[in-house]
């Protein structure tokens, strides 16, 4: 057998199947591009005042020592039952779902004395419920 070409026939590429993977891809690359779309879209924002409530409630602050004793206000409650907690709090008055709290504990309290507190304003409906902490000079 003889596998040589003849003379004069010289090995030749089909560019047409190349061309026509080229257009596919180009094709697909197009369709499925997205495009930044926020320019398109004009907005009109509304306005606002940056203006302080005119009479501000002052929040409740509930303090828990390092022992577990809870503080309403400054002042202390008898016992740390919840009980006697909710009994605390419920003479205060106010309405429980606006008035904010704040809840200071201290770093070494147990985490049942805080979990108390929270269990008896969620009981009382308070909603507006902020945790005191202060600020780590350490960066990690």
């Amino acid at each position: 057998m003889k596998f040589t070409a003849p003379e004069g026939d010289e090995p030749e590429i089909n560019l047409i199947p190349l061309i026509d993977v080229i257009l596919v891809l180009l094709i697909f690359f197009m369709v499925s591009a997205t495009f930044d779309q926020h320019g398109r879209i004009k907005l009109q924002l509304p306005q606002a005042t940056v203006e302080a409530k005119a009479d501000p409630e002052q929040p409740l602050i509930l303090q828990i020592d390092a022992e577990g004793r809870y503080f309403v206000n400054n002042s202390e409650v008898v016992n740390s039952r919840i009980e006697t907690l909710k009994a605390a709090l419920e003479q205060l008055g106010g309405e429980p779902s606006e008035r904010p709290v704040v809840l200071r504990a201290d770093a070494r309290t147990q985490h049942q004395a805080v979990v108390t507190a929270m269990d008896a304003l969620a009981q009382l409906g308070y909603r507006n419920i902020a945790i005191a902490t202060v600020r780590s000079d350490s960066q990690p």
